[in-house]
Parts: C-alpha cells; sequence; structure tokens
C-alpha cells in the first residue's frame, strides 16, 4: 500500500516538473503576445469595468420611469395618567395607548421637461463612448505589443550578425597565424586581429545583453514572469524599396472616418448637448402624481369597547390621490447658470473634436513623412553595405597578399560592421514606420 502511494507520488511530481518546463520553454508568437495583453492588461480591465458600470448606470436610468412604491409601518406606545369620571368624583389612573400605523405610497412622475429621457439617452451614449475608448486603449496595446517584439527580433538580428563578425575575426585570426607561420606577415599582425577579436567579443556581449533586455521589456508589457520567456523569431523579410502608400490622402480620410478617437469626440459632443437638454428642463414645470392607502388601529387600556386589530384595520383604511404641478418661478439663477455652462462645455467638446482631428492628422502626417524618410535611409544603407562589402573583399585581398596592413584593414572592416548595422537599423525602423501606417488605416498588424 505505501509502495503505491509512493509510486503515485513520484509521477505526481514528475507531471508537475513536466509542466513547469513546457511552460517555461512556451515560445510566444505575436499574434499571443498582443491577445495576452489584452486580455490581462490592467488598464483594459479598469476599461472593461466601467462598461459595466455604464450597463449598471442605463438600467438605473431605465428605472426612472417606472413608479416609486414605498411602504411604512409604525407602531407607539403611550403611558401615562388619565383623570375618569367615576359617579361624582374623578379619579387618576394610569393610561396605556397602543396605536399601529400602516401605509402604502405610489409615486409617478408625468412630467419633469424630458429630464428622465434625456438622462436615459445620456446613458446609453455613455456606454457606446467608453466602448470606443476601450477599442482605443486596445489599438494602442496592440501597436506597442507590436513595437516591443519588433525590437527582439530587431536585436536578435544584431546579435547573430555581431556573433558572425565574431566567428569571422576567430577565422581571419587563424590566417594570419598561417600567414606569418608561412613568415609571409609579420608576427605584429597577430596580435592586431587578437585585438580584434576581443573587440568583436565585447560587440556579441553587449548585443546579448540588448536581445535580454528586450525580451525583458517585452515580458513586462505582457505581465508574464521573465525566466524561461521567449518568442518566436520571425524572418523579417527585405522590405520591397517602395511604399505602399504613394498618397497620405486615403489614410487620412479613412482615419478622420473611422478612428476611435474622432469618434469619441463626437460622441463627448453628443454628450455636451444632452447635458444643455438636461440643464433646460429646469426652466419646465413638473408633474407629478401619487397615491397612497393607510389604515391604523389603536388601543387603550381605558376602553373596552375597540374592535379588534385586523377589524380596525379594515374599518379605518383609506385612500389619498394627488397631482402635483411644480412650475419655476425664480430659482436665484440656478437654471440660467446651469444652461449657460452646458452650452460652453458644447463649444469645449467641439474644440476637442477640432483638435483631435488636427493631432490625427500631425501624427499621420508626421508617420507618413518618417516612412518616406526610412524609405530613404532603407535604399541608402542597402548601397552602402554592397559598397562596403566590395571594399572590405578588396582590402581582404590586398592585405593577403601583403600590399595593406593590419590597421587599414581594420579600418574597412570597421566600415562594414557599421554598414551591416544600419542597414539593420534602417530596415527594422523602416518595417516599423509602415506598420504605424497599417494601423492608421484600419489594418490587422502582422509582422
Amino acid at each position: 500500500m505505501m509502495q503505491n502511494i509512493k509510486y503515485k507520488l513520484a509521477a505526481l511530481l514528475l507531471l508537475i516538473g513536466f509542466s513547469v518546463t513546457a511552460q517555461n520553454n512556451k515560445v510566444w508568437t505575436l499574434q499571443e503576445c498582443v491577445t495576452h495583453a489584452l486580455e490581462n492588461n490592467i488598464t483594459i480591465q479598469r476599461g472593461e469595468n466601467t462598461l459595466l458600470i455604464n450597463e449598471q448606470d442605463i438600467i438605473g436610468a431605465k428605472g426612472n420611469f417606472l413608479p416609486s412604491v414605498s411602504g411604512s409601518v409604525g407602531h407607539s406606545l403611550g403611558i401615562g395618567t388619565n383623570r375618569v369620571d367615576i359617579g361624582q368624583q374623578q379619579v387618576v389612573v394610569d393610561r396605556t395607548t397602543n396605536s399601529t400605523n400602516l401605509s402604502v405610497n405610489v409615486n409617478q412622475n408625468i412630467f419633469n421637461g424630458f429630464r428622465t429621457t434625456n438622462l436615459y439617452k445620456q446613458a446609453q451614449l455613455n456606454l457606446e463612448t467608453n466602448k470606443l475608448e476601450l477599442n482605443r486603449m486596445r489599438d494602442d496595446i496592440s501597436l506597442n505589443v507590436a513595437n516591443a517584439y519588433l525590437n527582439v527580433l530587431f536585436n536578435k538580428e544584431r546579435l547573430e550578425t555581431a556573433k558572425a563578425q565574431y566567428e569571422f575575426s576567430k577565422k581571419q585570426l587563424q590566417q594570419v597565424k598561417d600567414l606569418v607561420d608561412a613568415g609571409v606577415q609579420p608576427r605584429a599582425n597577430i596580435y592586431d586581429v587578437e585585438a580584434t577579436l576581443s573587440t568583436d567579443e565585447q560587440s556579441v556581449t553587449v548585443a546579448n545583453n540588448n536581445y535580454t533586455l528586450a525580451l525583458l521589456n517585452l515580458s513586462q508589457l505582457l505581465q508574464v514572469p521573465f525566466e524561461g520567456f521567449n518568442v518566436e523569431i520571425i524572418d523579417i523579410d527585405t522590405p520591397s524599396a517602395e511604399l505602399m502608400y504613394r498618397d497620405i490622402k486615403p489614410i487620412l480620410n479613412y482615419a478622420l472616418e473611422n478612428r476611435n478617437e474622432i469618434k469619441v469626440a463626437e460622441k463627448n459632443i453628443e454628450n455636451a448637448e444632452l447635458s444643455t437638454e438636461i440643464s433646460k428642463s429646469g426652466f419646465m414645470p413638473s408633474v407629478s402624481a401619487s397615491y397612497g392607502l393607510g389604515t391604523n388601529a389603536f388601543f387603550t387600556n381605558l376602553s373596552q369597547t375597540e374592535a379588534s386589530f385586523f377589524q380596525q384595520f379594515k374599518d379605518q383604511k383609506s385612500h389619498r390621490f394627488s397631482l402635483n404641478v411644480n412650475i419655476p418661478i425664480f430659482s436665484r439663477f440656478q437654471n440660467k447658470t446651469a444652461v449657460a455652462k452646458s452650452k460652453i462645455r458644447e463649444e469645449n467638446s467641439k474644440l476637442d473634436l477640432d483638435q483631435a482631428k488636427l493631432t490625427l492628422e500631425s501624427n499621420i502626417q508626421r508617420a507618413f513623412t518618417d516612412a518616406q524618410a526610412a524609405l530613404k535611409a532603407y535604399i541608402a544603407a542597402q548601397k552602402s553595405l554592397e559598397a562596403q562589402q566590395l571594399s572590405f573583399s578588396n582590402t581582404q585581398e590586398r592585405y593577403n597578399l601583403g600590399n595593406m596592413n593590419a590597421f587599414e584593414l581594420e579600418q574597412a572592416r570597421i566600415r562594414l560592421i557599421n554598414a551591416e548595422s544600419s542597414l539593420i537599423n534602417a530596415k527594422y525602423d523602416f518595417v516599423f514606420k509602415t506598420k504605424v501606417l497599417d494601423f492608421y488605416i484600419g489594418k490587422t498588424i502582422v509582422l
């Protein structure tokens, strides 16, 4: 029996170990990163809770159309003395009274200057506005995650380039040693190449640290543990040497009609107009009706003639109907100032829409200009790399023949490394700038 328990416990621990290992070895795709961020981001969760509050506000606004019903029950006990006539004498006796009251009241608003209707519309509008705001936050978070993911790929490629340079320097060192042994080059060249190898090794360390930091930044953005965190390495294709968007107008037109920040600003104008209508209701009369049903029972120890408790409730019940009309005459300027301030808020909301359009147009224009500049930089980096590759190849051949010294070879190699780094920078910069334009025109962000 104990042996079976040990086997089961060992199997359970082994299963847990496999589960933890599988979780640590998980490779995150871009889609998984975006989905996880949208499901677990605290700002998104708060936005979703705001929608739940808005839904409750709508239920409450609907309830304002219904009558209110209230009931009350009260009981009072009186203890004191009372003079009573007994024959021709007045005698002071103890007196105890019990009184019970029961009432039910119904109140119904009939007209309040359309205030209830506008409050209901405003509650619905708040829900629609916050949904748009939540979508805007989701768009921003998706773009931030894609940027962080792209930064990981960028630093990974930089790391691979640094490793390739390190391996090249190792081969170069061996080649120089062979040439020195053959008497073709002086031994001092070995020291120069060893120094270059040390520099390349340091570059690999720096590139590896940058890659680790990029992974750390993405894991923190996703709010997942960094230990064991890794992403799928996507091979970013060489971008086309052309801009997908030759004209900025289609991007602007689409964004101004469909971007959530513009829709939010438009909804805010509607909200401000409803607030003005709600304020104007203060100038209008309000009409309400009410109905009340009440009854009571009374007992005292000085009388034995009272009917029973329930009989008194039945006999003494009463109905009350009322119609109330409240006409505002002078509100100490409260209604007037409320309407005036609401109209000012309307104007501000219209200005906010204008500002949102200007900001969006400015951001798109900047993104479009940045993409054009990134394209030019990418094309220039390609040409520069091709030239530096030819130059380095020629320099290396001349170095092997003894026509150039190690310093000149190192200078050519440094220019080649810089050209490779510039091309990587330009490529990822151009890719991201085009993704920003995709973002503004409503395309799903994919790498």
